[in-house]
């Protein structure tokens, strides 16, 4: 695998990233599992940030699903509509209100969306997001994880750890600017998602099993029981390996198919 690595190296040579430390940038309050979401002077907790969205923009952010700057600013219309007070008195009732995707499918979405964008602020300095499912194959690709019929992984007692511990070698193995980019190549292969053709060749000498591809793709496409750390780009440039954050309000982890900055 050397060898083909030192080849992907060869040809993309990864921007030098500044020394900082992601310990010191955390935002987390004391205690507190998630960052507040700094916007318009303002610091919400996730569910002020949701109950904000659900008041004010819940169905122009149904569909397609939007990008988290567009989440951002969706955000910060809601709180100059609504104002400290407005979102106070509206947070009870939300957080309080059955999140059944058939009943309530906003409810569901504004909660997924106030927990991207905790996520994305999570580092002072710096924007953060969940790895996508083609980095978190890659990662397992690179790992010295056996690969396996897919019903018989399912079948072993340990799996859950198994995974963690390919994701955390392969996410060190190399520089993470490299793993982005033959994330967004295997999400384009495996996944359907808009395909990098100049690209594919690179990655075809850096990953060149299919068969081991494919079964580390499929692990963890649909998988968002297994947590995965977030990827950071700080302020003063390159990309960082971040900690792995908590699920979700539906106890799963997300696991986009594109980065979702």
């Amino acid at each position: 695998m050397s060898t083909a690595l030192d080849a992907l190296y060869a040809q993309v040579k990864p921007a030098p990233v500044p020394v900082v430390s992601l310990a010191e940038m955390d935002r987390r309050r004391e205690g507190e599992d998630f960052p507040t979401i700094p916007v318009a002077g303002l610091e919400l907790t996730p569910g002020e940030a949701g109950a904000a969205l659900f008041e004010t923009a819940a169905e122009d952010l149904a569909l397609p699903v939007p990008s988290t700057d567009a989440l951002y600013m969706a955000l910060t219309a809601a709180v100059n509509t609504l104002g400290p007070a407005g979102i106070a008195d509206i947070t009870p009732t939300f957080e309080s209100l059955d999140a059944d995707p058939v009943e309530w499918p906003e409810v569901r979405d504004c909660r997924q969306f106030a927990y991207r964008l905790a996520l994305s602020f999570w580092y002072e300095g710096a924007r953060s997001r969940p790895m996508t499912a083609g980095e978190v194959g890659v990662a397992i690709y690179l790992s010295s994880l056996n690969r396996y019929r897919m019903a018989d992984f399912r079948e072993l007692p340990r799996r859950k750890l198994l995974l963690a511990r390919a994701i955390h070698e392969g996410v060190t193995s190399v520089p993470t600017e490299t793993l982005i980019r033959l994330g967004k190549v295997m999400s384009g292969e495996l996944g359907g998602y808009e395909r990098d053709r100049d690209r594919e060749w690179l990655y075809k000498q850096a990953l060149p099993d299919y068969h081991r591809r494919r079964f580390a793709f499929d692990l963890v496409q649909w998988n968002r029981e297994q947590p995965a750390p977030l990827i950071v780009r700080p302020d003063s440039g390159g990309y960082l390996v971040g900690l792995t954050p908590p699920p979700g309000p539906d106890g799963k982890w997300q696991r986009p198919m594109r980065a979702e900055w």
